[in-house]
């Protein structure tokens, strides 16, 4: 029999221009280099110099069709170009969280050292996945975490990893935490039987990224338990033994208790020494996230705060949001090194199991991602230029604004604010008086949305027993009691008027 053949189409493909080289950095190009990174810089700092407010207000609407006219398949060819177009379609109308009056998310101030981490890090491109991607870069990690872990007090066999954020530090806890519940699950049949009974006890104040952990990892719709807080908004111990000797008699297993140090709203810190006894006592699983409240670790005044946090089984830690780093800079942090086994999955070509016999240390067999970003260099960086009391000094700063801002609005009388952070935050709202209360939540949310509008500040909003709420995070020094007067005079001057504006329609209104 005779196969037929077929004509191959072959193609060549374009030659690559001279130009096209030069924009790989190598060490022919280092001046092209040198030139566009500074151009760049130039840019930003410019930027940052003359902005006089926090955003200019912008609306999806009106900045979408100027990104959607950009041709990607028609190149610009030139650097100064692109950051030209930049200019219209990102840096014009960024949000700036360094000036004073962005009082909204936790978003910090970034520290020059980091920013210089930045630019070392992502020229070099180091993987911080195995040895032979890494070396040196490695080491800095690990002493990065062996510092953070004798910081927390987690003892002399205590390891982690460098995370993406707090989101995916909670569910690398929370995923150890389910490993080790099922250590004694032998078999797919006795895992499959117990996963359904798996439950986490969290916070009602807690992060959103406890429940949707539970989800990724495959336990029961209702796996977390939101306990009850008391009314300084910190979870309450006594709810939390009573739910695990509920859930125990209800044949149910409690895998973990997630405790909070620094609520994302409230910044409230959970009784960690009382938490810690409970589950030590009934062998469950401890972790801290403490996102936000990890500044406490360099406080020169307020690291008692974080009393018990040493008797953890993990921790979470964003030195993103407290160390003044730039995203992402985060890790997670356990007390055994063996649990981290559970994430450790070798592959040939990556990373071997007889590497572990050579002592090669390869992060890959620590962390769920694979490829990941040299991103302790930022903060190895501000370590070795601040130290970590001046770190420490600067967050204290901010703790202490925020104390002043709570007296402020609380001395208010157009305002009702709840309760005192124990970090930087304040939850608070206008309150019209009259017939205009009934116009509260509807004027809030106009009061922040105006604000935003206007590009003149920037703050949060978020729910209090079913009830619109604004918030302030302070994580700037340069922030005064000033600012936040001034802030709280935008916010009642449009919520008033909305009040105003809406309260006079309904009387104006013709009746039936």
């Amino acid at each position: 029999m005779t196969v037929p053949t077929y004509p191959v189409e072959t193609t060549t493909p374009p030659p690559v221009s001279t130009a096209a080289r030069a924009q790989l950095l190598h060490g022919g190009s280092v001046e092209q280099y040198r030139r566009t990174i500074a151009d760049g810089v130039d840019r930003v700092a410019r930027r940052v110099a003359t902005v006089d407010r926090p955003g200019t207000g912008i609306t999806p609407d009106e900045l979408a069709p100027l990104v959607d006219r950009v041709d990607l398949d028609r190149p610009l060819g030139d650097s100064r170009a692109a950051l030209d177009e930049l200019e219209d379609v990102y840096l014009r109308d960024a949000v700036w969280f360094h000036h004073p009056r962005y009082l909204a998310h936790l978003n910090c101030p970034v520290a020059i050292p980091a920013l210089l981490g930045e630019a070392v890090l992502t020229a070099v491109n180091s993987s911080l996945d195995t040895w032979d991607q890494s070396a040196g870069a490695t080491l800095i990690e690990r002493r990065l975490i062996d510092w953070t872990a004798e910081r927390i007090g987690l003892g002399p066999v205590a390891d982690g990893i460098f995370t993406s954020g707090g989101s995916q530090s909670n569910l690398q806890a929370l995923l150890l935490a389910r490993e080790e519940a099922c250590a004694e699950a032998i078999g797919p049949a006795a895992r499959a039987e117990l996963l359904p009974r798996l439950r986490v006890l969290t916070s009602a104040a807690g992060h959103f990224s406890v429940q949707k952990s539970a989800k990724l990892l495959g336990l029961a719709p209702d796996a977390v338990i939101a306990v009850p807080t008391d009314a300084r908004r910190r979870i309450r111990p006594a709810a939390v033994r009573e739910e695990i000797a509920r859930c125990r008699q209800a044949g149910l297993v409690v895998m973990a208790v997630v405790a909070t140090a620094g609520t994302t709203d409230f910044g409230s810190i959970d009784p960690l020494t009382d938490l810690a006894g409970i589950c030590a006592a009934v062998d469950v699983w401890l972790h801290v996230d403490a996102a936000y409240g990890c500044g406490l670790l360099v406080s020169p005044t307020r690291r008692h705060l974080l009393d018990g946090i040493e008797r953890a089984d993990s921790v979470t830690v964003d030195f993103h949001k407290s160390f003044f780093q730039p995203v992402s800079s985060s890790a997670l942090l356990v007390r055994d090194r063996r649990t981290l086994r559970h994430a450790t999955y070798h592959a040939d070509y990556l990373n071997p199991a007889r590497m572990v016999e050579q002592r090669i240390p390869n992060q890959v067999d620590k962390s769920l991602q694979t490829t990941r970003r040299f991103d302790a260099l930022k903060l190895w960086l501000t370590l070795r230029v601040l130290g970590p009391d001046s770190i420490g000094a600067l967050f204290d700063e901010v703790v202490d604004r925020a104390a002043d801002a709570w007296q402020l609005v609380s001395e208010d009388p157009r305002f009702e604010v709840v309760t005192r952070s124990e970090l930087s935050t304040v939850v608070f709202r206008y309150l019209p008086t009259g017939p205009g209360r009934k116009l509260a939540d509807a004027a809030n949310l106009h009061a922040r949305e105006a604000l935003a509008a206007s590009g003149l500040a920037v703050v949060a909003g978020t729910r209090v027993d079913g009830q619109h709420f604004l918030k302030f995070t302070l994580l700037n020094p340069a922030t005064t009691v000033d600012d936040v007067g001034h802030v709280l005079d935008l916010i009642a001057s449009h919520a008033g008027r909305y009040v105003h504006d809406n309260v006079a329609a309904d009387l104006t209104c013709p009746v039936g």
